[in-house]
């Protein structure tokens, strides 16, 4: 299959780079306006690499025009959240289906007018929900089918993964670009738990800064309290004893998920599952994107039943 890639420059691309090398197919071009693409190089040493997106949505037009064998079957979408849906939509105007990174659009309406967009080309749009894959995580799922459906669980949610000034210059640091600490690095454990547990009921936001958020949302099987951050300062002192710069838990019952490993080659198995047609679509990736929307749309509340322990440490100090 021929592949397309916007956003090759940036931090994620090079796991679709493999990913798209580790199935056995081909990049034919490339977007990004930063031209540090010097890891092509690296994977595929021919791709037609492009500044501009109209010279790359050109390029892409022309290939489908010169016949099946140079068409691009798939547009792998790397490039930063506001411009998702943009970039999906050209994608499905040039008859290819897309492969898009996390949060697949920003706003839930958007949705709607993508799967339309789908049924009018006859193509799919495919969400990178790495989680939903990863084998220990996979596992629990099954364990949790086994077991009684009436019981309830309390899980937490704390991620903290260390950045620096230039976050909050870049478009991650927008609210406009990017939804949000929330929605940036947050939504892949929304779509974990609801995964898990069922759909959201209800959800209340505890806290709301540039650096981090926290709150609380009511599954249909599970009470979740969770807290995200992107400040050094947050790390616990298990972390900075192991001069770890990123801390990841998430505790159901009170019992620690391990899955630190086992993320190296996550989406190589969901491209596998998106060549085989068994990808996951917009309608997987519906509920936790109105959650994040929800989230960044909400205004914060004081409640000292199911807040998080970082949130009312904060409060003491």
């Amino acid at each position: 299959m021929n592949f397309g890639l916007t956003g090759v420059a940036g931090y994620i691309a090079p796991r679709h780079l493999q990913a798209i090398k580790e199935t056995g197919n081909n990049l034919v071009a490339c977007l990004d306006p930063h031209d540090s693409v010097g890891l092509l190089d690296r994977y595929f040493s021919n791709t037609a690499y492009f500044r501009e997106t109209e010279r790359f949505d050109r390029h892409i037009e022309m290939l489908r025009h010169q016949g099946h064998d140079d068409r691009v079957d798939y547009i792998s979408i790397c490039s930063p959240n506001h411009l998702h849906d943009a970039h999906i939509r050209m994608a499905l105007r040039a008859q290819a289906d897309a492969i898009c990174e996390k949060p697949l659009v920003l706003n839930p309406w958007n949705l709607d007018a993508l799967e339309e967009m789908e049924k009018e080309y006859q193509k799919r749009v495919y969400s990178i929900l790495q989680l939903r894959v990863h084998p220990s995580l996979v596992e629990l799922k099954k364990q949790i089918q086994s077991q009684n459906m009436n019981t309830r669980r309390d899980v937490r949610i704390t991620y903290i993964t260390s950045r620096g000034p230039w976050y909050h210059y870049s478009w991650k640091g927008d609210l406009q670009k990017s939804g949000g600490v929330a929605t940036n690095i947050g939504i892949h454990f929304f779509d974990l738990v609801m995964w898990l547990f069922g759909g959201a009921v209800r959800s209340e936001l505890h806290l709301s800064e540039s650096s981090r958020a926290a709150g609380f949302i009511e599954l249909k099987d599970a009470n979740v309290t969770w807290y995200l951050s992107v400040d050094r300062a947050d790390l616990p002192e298990e972390a900075i004893a192991k001069n770890r710069s990123t801390y990841r838990s998430i505790t159901v019952d009170g019992k620690e998920i391990e899955f630190t490993d086992g993320f190296t080659d996550l989406h190589t198995v969901l491209y596998k599952k998106i060549l085989e047609g068994t990808g996951f679509g917009i309608s997987e990736t519906r509920p936790s994107i109105e959650v994040a929307y929800g989230i960044r749309t909400q205004s914060v509340v004081k409640n000292t039943e199911m807040v998080h322990p970082f949130v009312l440490n904060m409060e003491k100090d």
